[in-house]
Protein backbone atom coordinates (compact mmCIF):
# COMPACT_ATOMS: atom_id res chain seq x y z
CA UNK A 1 0.00 0.00 0.00
CA UNK A 2 2.82 2.99 0.76
CA UNK A 3 3.90 2.39 -2.71
CA UNK A 4 0.67 4.01 -3.57
CA UNK A 5 1.67 7.41 -1.88
CA UNK A 6 2.76 10.34 -3.75
CA UNK A 7 2.38 13.64 -3.56
CA UNK A 8 -1.16 14.58 -4.79
CA UNK A 9 -2.77 13.02 -1.70
CA UNK A 10 -6.28 14.63 -0.35
CA UNK A 11 -7.18 13.77 2.91
CA UNK A 12 -10.87 13.87 5.27
CA UNK A 13 -9.41 15.94 8.04
CA UNK A 14 -13.12 16.52 9.41
CA UNK A 15 -16.78 15.06 9.93
CA UNK A 16 -20.12 16.51 10.73
CA UNK A 17 -23.54 15.25 10.70
CA UNK A 18 -27.23 16.27 11.59
CA UNK A 19 -30.18 15.11 11.80
CA UNK A 20 -33.96 16.74 13.17
CA UNK A 21 -35.05 15.88 16.33
CA UNK A 22 -38.07 14.61 15.15
CA UNK A 23 -38.07 11.24 15.70
CA UNK A 24 -40.81 9.19 13.37
CA UNK A 25 -40.56 4.91 13.95
CA UNK A 26 -41.88 2.12 12.18
CA UNK A 27 -43.91 1.10 15.06
CA UNK A 28 -45.45 5.41 14.69
CA UNK A 29 -45.65 5.10 10.35
CA UNK A 30 -47.61 1.52 11.06
CA UNK A 31 -50.65 3.28 12.67
CA UNK A 32 -51.37 5.22 9.36
CA UNK A 33 -50.28 2.68 6.67
CA UNK A 34 -50.57 -1.24 5.37
CA UNK A 35 -47.42 -2.28 7.39
CA UNK A 36 -45.88 -3.36 10.96
CA UNK A 37 -42.49 -2.92 12.40
CA UNK A 38 -41.33 -6.29 12.40
CA UNK A 39 -42.49 -5.92 8.23
CA UNK A 40 -40.16 -3.04 7.34
CA UNK A 41 -37.12 -3.98 10.38
CA UNK A 42 -37.08 -7.67 8.13
CA UNK A 43 -37.05 -6.02 4.89
CA UNK A 44 -34.87 -3.36 5.28
CA UNK A 45 -33.26 -2.71 8.50
CA UNK A 46 -34.98 0.07 9.04
CA UNK A 47 -36.30 0.81 12.83
CA UNK A 48 -36.73 4.50 12.83
CA UNK A 49 -35.66 7.90 10.90
CA UNK A 50 -35.69 11.75 11.55
CA UNK A 51 -38.07 13.86 10.19
CA UNK A 52 -37.12 17.40 9.46
CA UNK A 53 -40.07 20.38 10.33
CA UNK A 54 -41.59 21.97 7.45
CA UNK A 55 -39.99 24.94 8.15
CA UNK A 56 -36.46 23.28 8.12
CA UNK A 57 -34.76 23.51 4.57
CA UNK A 58 -32.47 21.16 3.07
CA UNK A 59 -29.17 23.89 3.46
CA UNK A 60 -30.11 24.06 7.30
CA UNK A 61 -29.38 20.47 7.84
CA UNK A 62 -26.29 21.39 5.76
CA UNK A 63 -25.13 24.19 7.25
CA UNK A 64 -25.18 21.95 11.17
CA UNK A 65 -23.48 19.16 9.39
CA UNK A 66 -20.69 21.77 8.21
CA UNK A 67 -19.96 23.78 10.97
CA UNK A 68 -19.24 20.63 12.98
CA UNK A 69 -17.11 19.32 9.88
CA UNK A 70 -15.50 22.48 10.35
CA UNK A 71 -15.06 22.52 13.84
CA UNK A 72 -13.54 19.37 13.93
CA UNK A 73 -10.96 19.96 11.45
CA UNK A 74 -9.98 22.78 13.21
CA UNK A 75 -10.08 24.97 10.16
CA UNK A 76 -11.56 28.41 9.96
CA UNK A 77 -14.03 29.42 7.24
CA UNK A 78 -11.65 31.92 5.74
CA UNK A 79 -9.09 29.60 4.58
CA UNK A 80 -12.20 27.27 2.96
CA UNK A 81 -11.65 27.62 -0.97
CA UNK A 82 -14.87 25.66 -2.02
CA UNK A 83 -18.27 24.60 -1.17
CA UNK A 84 -20.15 21.37 -3.12
CA UNK A 85 -23.51 20.19 -2.07
CA UNK A 86 -24.80 16.71 -2.98
CA UNK A 87 -28.69 17.12 -2.80
CA UNK A 88 -31.46 15.56 -4.65
CA UNK A 89 -34.14 17.83 -2.63
CA UNK A 90 -32.81 21.44 -3.20
CA UNK A 91 -34.44 24.09 -1.42
CA UNK A 92 -34.96 26.41 -4.50
CA UNK A 93 -34.52 25.47 -8.62
CA UNK A 94 -32.10 28.42 -8.30
CA UNK A 95 -29.85 29.50 -6.54
CA UNK A 96 -28.09 26.17 -5.70
CA UNK A 97 -28.36 25.09 -2.07
CA UNK A 98 -24.57 25.29 -1.34
CA UNK A 99 -24.47 29.02 -2.18
CA UNK A 100 -27.12 29.53 0.52
CA UNK A 101 -25.10 27.54 2.89
CA UNK A 102 -22.43 29.57 1.63
CA UNK A 103 -24.07 32.75 2.81
CA UNK A 104 -25.54 31.11 5.80
CA UNK A 105 -21.85 30.22 7.29
CA UNK A 106 -20.93 33.28 6.13
CA UNK A 107 -18.10 32.51 3.32
CA UNK A 108 -16.83 33.35 -0.03
CA UNK A 109 -15.89 30.58 -1.49
CA UNK A 110 -17.36 29.38 -4.80
CA UNK A 111 -19.65 26.91 -4.16
CA UNK A 112 -22.30 25.07 -6.57
CA UNK A 113 -24.48 21.41 -5.70
CA UNK A 114 -24.67 18.21 -7.34
CA UNK A 115 -26.80 15.93 -8.18
CA UNK A 116 -26.80 11.94 -8.35
CA UNK A 117 -29.49 10.88 -5.78
CA UNK A 118 -28.13 8.45 -3.37
CA UNK A 119 -24.39 8.51 -5.36
CA UNK A 120 -24.25 11.99 -4.58
CA UNK A 121 -22.29 12.08 -1.94
CA UNK A 122 -19.45 10.04 -3.60
CA UNK A 123 -19.54 12.01 -6.96
CA UNK A 124 -19.15 15.36 -4.95
CA UNK A 125 -16.08 13.82 -3.25
CA UNK A 126 -14.15 12.97 -6.89
CA UNK A 127 -15.13 15.95 -8.63
CA UNK A 128 -14.03 18.11 -5.36
CA UNK A 129 -10.42 15.91 -4.58
CA UNK A 130 -10.14 15.69 -8.66
CA UNK A 131 -10.19 20.01 -8.61
CA UNK A 132 -7.78 19.65 -5.28
CA UNK A 133 -5.25 17.63 -7.34
CA UNK A 134 -5.29 20.36 -9.62
CA UNK A 135 -3.69 22.50 -6.98
CA UNK A 136 -6.37 25.10 -7.82
CA UNK A 137 -7.97 24.58 -4.75
CA UNK A 138 -6.32 23.49 -1.04
CA UNK A 139 -9.61 23.23 1.43
CA UNK A 140 -13.21 21.61 0.63
CA UNK A 141 -16.23 21.64 2.57
CA UNK A 142 -18.11 18.79 0.53
CA UNK A 143 -21.75 18.07 2.02
CA UNK A 144 -24.57 15.39 1.47
CA UNK A 145 -27.96 16.61 2.84
CA UNK A 146 -31.23 15.62 1.53
CA UNK A 147 -35.04 16.43 3.24
CA UNK A 148 -36.43 13.65 1.26
CA UNK A 149 -39.68 13.92 3.75
CA UNK A 150 -41.05 16.73 1.44
CA UNK A 151 -41.47 14.59 -1.76
CA UNK A 152 -42.65 10.96 -0.32
CA UNK A 153 -45.84 10.24 -0.60
CA UNK A 154 -46.61 9.33 2.69
CA UNK A 155 -49.15 6.57 1.69
CA UNK A 156 -46.92 4.62 -0.26
CA UNK A 157 -46.24 1.60 1.72
CA UNK A 158 -43.17 1.36 -0.84
CA UNK A 159 -41.19 4.79 -0.42
CA UNK A 160 -43.13 6.25 2.73
CA UNK A 161 -40.91 3.31 5.42
CA UNK A 162 -37.53 3.47 3.84
CA UNK A 163 -36.35 7.58 4.25
CA UNK A 164 -35.31 9.92 6.54
CA UNK A 165 -33.63 13.39 6.75
CA UNK A 166 -30.17 14.30 7.58
CA UNK A 167 -26.81 15.54 6.40
CA UNK A 168 -22.84 14.71 6.75
CA UNK A 169 -20.08 16.87 5.81
CA UNK A 170 -16.91 16.09 5.59
CA UNK A 171 -13.27 18.83 5.02
CA UNK A 172 -10.67 17.79 1.91
CA UNK A 173 -7.93 18.84 2.82
CA UNK A 174 -4.48 18.47 0.19
CA UNK A 175 -1.91 16.50 2.29
CA UNK A 176 1.39 16.30 0.72
CA UNK A 177 2.68 12.49 0.56
CA UNK A 178 -1.05 11.17 1.76
CA UNK A 179 -2.90 7.73 -0.16
CA UNK A 180 -3.78 9.40 -3.35
CA UNK A 181 -7.68 9.36 -3.31
CA UNK A 182 -9.11 7.12 -5.42
CA UNK A 183 -12.60 7.09 -6.82
CA UNK A 184 -14.43 5.40 -10.17
CA UNK A 185 -17.48 6.05 -10.85
CA UNK A 186 -20.32 4.94 -13.44
CA UNK A 187 -24.17 3.71 -14.08
CA UNK A 188 -25.91 1.37 -15.78
CA UNK A 189 -26.97 1.62 -19.64
CA UNK A 190 -30.48 1.81 -18.81
CA UNK A 191 -32.87 2.05 -15.53
CA UNK A 192 -33.47 5.10 -14.97
CA UNK A 193 -36.69 5.11 -14.56
CA UNK A 194 -36.19 2.63 -11.78
CA UNK A 195 -36.32 5.31 -9.12
CA UNK A 196 -37.40 8.37 -9.92
CA UNK A 197 -39.29 11.92 -8.45
CA UNK A 198 -40.71 15.20 -9.93
CA UNK A 199 -38.93 18.00 -8.56
CA UNK A 200 -41.96 18.57 -6.20
CA UNK A 201 -42.53 14.36 -5.49
CA UNK A 202 -43.70 12.33 -5.11
CA UNK A 203 -41.31 9.24 -5.37
CA UNK A 204 -42.00 5.97 -7.02
CA UNK A 205 -40.10 3.04 -7.08
CA UNK A 206 -39.59 -0.46 -8.45
CA UNK A 207 -37.90 -1.58 -5.50
CA UNK A 208 -37.26 -5.36 -6.69
CA UNK A 209 -34.85 -3.61 -9.75
CA UNK A 210 -33.30 -1.41 -7.22
CA UNK A 211 -32.34 -4.04 -5.03
CA UNK A 212 -30.96 -6.37 -7.38
CA UNK A 213 -28.97 -3.46 -8.91
CA UNK A 214 -27.85 -2.65 -5.32
CA UNK A 215 -26.74 -6.23 -4.76
CA UNK A 216 -25.05 -6.52 -7.55
CA UNK A 217 -23.05 -3.35 -8.11
CA UNK A 218 -21.88 -3.58 -4.11
CA UNK A 219 -19.66 -6.53 -5.07
CA UNK A 220 -18.48 -5.04 -8.53
CA UNK A 221 -17.25 -1.98 -6.74
CA UNK A 222 -15.13 -3.22 -4.05
CA UNK A 223 -13.89 -6.01 -6.28
CA UNK A 224 -13.11 -3.27 -8.95
CA UNK A 225 -11.35 -0.66 -6.57
CA UNK A 226 -9.23 -3.49 -4.76
CA UNK A 227 -8.06 -4.97 -7.89
CA UNK A 228 -7.61 -1.38 -9.81
CA UNK A 229 -5.42 0.05 -6.44
CA UNK A 230 -3.94 -3.73 -5.68
CA UNK A 231 -5.14 -3.46 -2.40
CA UNK A 232 -6.66 -5.94 0.10
CA UNK A 233 -9.49 -6.25 1.90
CA UNK A 234 -7.07 -6.00 5.14
CA UNK A 235 -5.65 -2.27 3.83
CA UNK A 236 -9.50 -0.82 4.11
CA UNK A 237 -10.17 -0.07 7.69
CA UNK A 238 -14.08 0.37 6.82
CA UNK A 239 -16.25 0.22 4.40
CA UNK A 240 -19.37 2.42 3.80
CA UNK A 241 -21.67 2.06 1.91
CA UNK A 242 -24.90 3.68 1.22
CA UNK A 243 -27.35 2.73 3.75
CA UNK A 244 -29.94 1.65 1.44
CA UNK A 245 -31.36 -1.99 2.28
CA UNK A 246 -29.09 -4.14 5.08
CA UNK A 247 -30.16 -6.98 3.35
CA UNK A 248 -28.00 -5.22 0.33
CA UNK A 249 -24.99 -4.63 2.55
CA UNK A 250 -25.09 -8.29 3.98
CA UNK A 251 -25.46 -9.71 0.25
CA UNK A 252 -22.17 -8.47 -0.52
CA UNK A 253 -20.43 -9.56 2.56
CA UNK A 254 -21.84 -12.75 1.87
CA UNK A 255 -20.46 -13.71 -1.62
CA UNK A 256 -16.94 -11.42 -0.81
CA UNK A 257 -16.63 -14.11 2.52
CA UNK A 258 -16.21 -10.04 4.21
CA UNK A 259 -16.74 -10.43 7.28
CA UNK A 260 -20.08 -8.21 8.21
CA UNK A 261 -18.62 -5.99 10.71
CA UNK A 262 -15.79 -4.84 8.17
CA UNK A 263 -18.86 -3.04 6.80
CA UNK A 264 -20.33 -0.04 9.05
CA UNK A 265 -23.90 0.00 9.03
CA UNK A 266 -26.71 2.82 10.96
CA UNK A 267 -29.55 2.32 8.56
CA UNK A 268 -31.59 1.07 11.68
CA UNK A 269 -31.70 4.72 13.26
CA UNK A 270 -31.55 6.85 9.91
CA UNK A 271 -33.36 4.90 6.90
CA UNK A 272 -32.05 5.82 3.84
CA UNK A 273 -30.91 9.27 3.86
CA UNK A 274 -29.70 9.76 0.40
CA UNK A 275 -27.14 11.80 -0.38
CA UNK A 276 -26.63 12.02 3.34
CA UNK A 277 -26.17 8.79 4.44
CA UNK A 278 -22.56 8.09 3.77
CA UNK A 279 -21.23 11.00 5.31
CA UNK A 280 -23.56 10.91 8.43
CA UNK A 281 -22.34 7.01 8.42
CA UNK A 282 -18.57 7.75 8.21
CA UNK A 283 -18.87 10.88 11.29
CA UNK A 284 -20.70 8.06 13.06
CA UNK A 285 -17.61 5.55 12.72
CA UNK A 286 -15.40 8.52 13.42
CA UNK A 287 -17.22 9.38 17.10
CA UNK A 288 -17.15 5.62 17.69
CA UNK A 289 -13.39 5.22 16.92
CA UNK A 290 -13.87 2.60 14.21
CA UNK A 291 -12.13 4.86 12.21
CA UNK A 292 -8.44 6.31 13.30
CA UNK A 293 -6.28 9.06 11.43
CA UNK A 294 -3.94 7.18 8.86
CA UNK A 295 -7.09 5.00 8.08
CA UNK A 296 -8.03 3.77 4.58
CA UNK A 297 -11.93 3.81 4.13
CA UNK A 298 -13.54 2.81 1.02
CA UNK A 299 -17.03 4.65 0.78
CA UNK A 300 -19.83 3.27 -1.82
CA UNK A 301 -22.38 5.28 -3.18
CA UNK A 302 -25.17 3.51 -5.49
CA UNK A 303 -29.27 4.25 -6.50
CA UNK A 304 -31.33 6.46 -8.56
CA UNK A 305 -30.37 6.63 -12.38
CA UNK A 306 -28.40 3.59 -11.51
CA UNK A 307 -25.60 5.32 -10.81
CA UNK A 308 -22.27 4.32 -8.69
CA UNK A 309 -19.55 5.26 -7.67
CA UNK A 310 -16.58 4.14 -5.18
CA UNK A 311 -13.94 7.02 -3.06
CA UNK A 312 -10.65 5.26 -1.41
CA UNK A 313 -9.29 7.85 0.80
CA UNK A 314 -7.13 8.22 3.98
CA UNK A 315 -8.65 9.47 7.42
CA UNK A 316 -6.07 12.92 8.12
Amino acid sequence: MQSALNLNGVTITGTGFYVPTSLLTNVELAASLDTSDEWISQRTGIRQRYIAEASTDTSDLAVAAAAQALSRAHLSLEDVDLIVVATSTPDYAFPSTAMLVKQKLGSRAPAFDLSAACSGFVYALSVSSDMMKSGAYHNALVIGADKFSKIIDWQDRNTAVLFGDGAGAVVLQSRPGAFPCFSLLGSEERGAEALTSPVTGPITMQGREVFKFGVRIVESMLTKALETLNLSIDDIALIIPHQANIRIIESAAGKMNIPLDKFFVNIENYGNTSAASIPIALAEAMEQKLVRSGDIVMLMGFGAGLAWGVQVIQIA
